[in-house]
């Protein structure tokens, strides 16, 4: 598919930047649709110094149909970045989520409708998972069921079987049924399931990529629900411990920025992905005070230990971390990026930052509305 077109929405941003580079690198033109969030991209919206000069930019919401309309015209292939992120925040900005994610999706949907594309490739979300798979004390298989707010209150974090016994979480495939416990997790698989439904009604070759904890250069460091290790990230910045929720033992995938960009790309040229989503993460997984620790070395703030806060937030899950095995035999992925590779070259560009910490304001307004148990 070189010499072709590619519109990227959400393509000013942390992944889709990325992604734009290597679409470039392979002789793709690309087209980015972006609002330039203030979240996101800070105050006074203006075209990042990180995104490529050769990527068109058309600045603009992903809900309005004429903006909408003029950036998918004369595309070859779109992928569907454009989305508001976070699970806490979706919990009380519940209009604006299922705004911006469930009727952005529908407008781009209605305008791919009247002009189909060769592919489109959508960002789906390990969140719509819920918890991950488990393995019970019998080996048997079984999907994590979400913890009441009673167990969360009690401080006991753990999932557990129906007679009480903890369970040990496993790699999770694709094949688990969704479990949506977050605004945010309910408008990725609606965004997920719009584009597969419409793609197949309309005869556009479409692929869902359901990513996990991404992380590396360009993500928004002063966006307090952005992924966790940019914000650990920010409060190393400014000296101050790392906030770590439960009691620091949940377990996820990690996957480097580097490494979603090299899937997408496989998404977009591999005939045998249409019609079919996949796990995207690194296949490894650590605890949240492993990766807090990690980042103190490599940042040389050995000395910040995490503060352990014993809370949960609503909607929040203890355990996910993916079975990437459909995506190798399928894409051919094959993750690059080693945990302790991509945290060093995240570690090089913190070195040029700033970052405003609002970690703090952010955890008290889901205090202040009963969201942290």
């Amino acid at each position: 598919m070189g010499n072709r077109t590619v519109l990227i929405t959400g393509g000013a941003g942390f992944v889709g930047s990325h992604l734009a580079d290597d679409l470039l690198e392979r002789g793709y033109s690309v087209r980015a649709l972006d609002n330039l969030s203030p979240q996101v991209h800070g105050p006074g919206a203006k075209r990042p110094d990180y995104l490529a000069p050769d990527v068109e930019l058309v600045v603009g919401d992903i809900r309005d149909e004429a903006i909408v309309r003029r950036a998918v015209d004369g595309v070859d292939a779109v992928f569907h970045f454009a989305a508001t992120v976070g699970v806490g925040q979706s919990m009380y900005q519940i209009a604006n989520y299922t705004s911006i994610n469930g009727d952005g999706t529908a407008v781009l949907l209605e305008a791919l409708a009247q002009k189909p594309v060769e592919r489109l490739v959508v960002a789906s979300s390990m969140s719509i998972y819920g918890e991950g798979l488990y393995r019970t004390a019998d080996g048997e298989l079984v999907p994590g069921t979400e913890r009441s707010i009673e167990q969360l209150r009690g401080h006991d974090w753990e999932v557990r079987d129906v007679d009480g016994e903890p369970l040990t979480p496993v790699p999770t495939p694709e094949t688990k049924c969704p479990a949506v416990p977050s605004v945010y997790a309910i408008s990725k698989y609606q965004q997920e399931r719009l584009c597969m439904t419409v793609g197949r009604a309309y005869g556009i070759p479409t692929v869902g990529l359901r990513f996990f904890n991404i992380y590396g250069t360009r993500q928004a460091l002063s966006n307090p629900y952005t992924g966790v290790l940019a914000i650990f990230a920010s409060r190393f910045l400014n000296n101050s411990a790392p906030l770590i929720n439960e009691d620091g033992r949940q377990r996820r995938d990690f996957v480097s920025v580097h490494d979603i960009a090299q899937a997408c790309c496989l998404a977009l040229e591999k005939s045998e992905a249409a019609d079919q989503v996949f796990n995207v993460g690194s296949g490894e997984h650590f605890s949240i005070t492993e990766v807090a620790e990690r980042m103190a070395k490599v940042l040389g703030k050995r000395e910040i230990e995490p503060e352990i806060v014993g809370k949960c937030r609503v909607g929040d899950i203890r355990n996910c971390f993916a079975d990437i095995t459909l995506a190798r035999e399928v894409l051919g992925y094959e993750p690059k990026v080693a945990f302790e590779d991509g945290l060093r070259d995240l570690a090089e560009w913190l070195e040029g930052q700033t970052a405003v910490d609002r970690v703090a304001d952010a955890s008290k307004e889901l205090a202040a509305r009963g969201l942290a148990v």
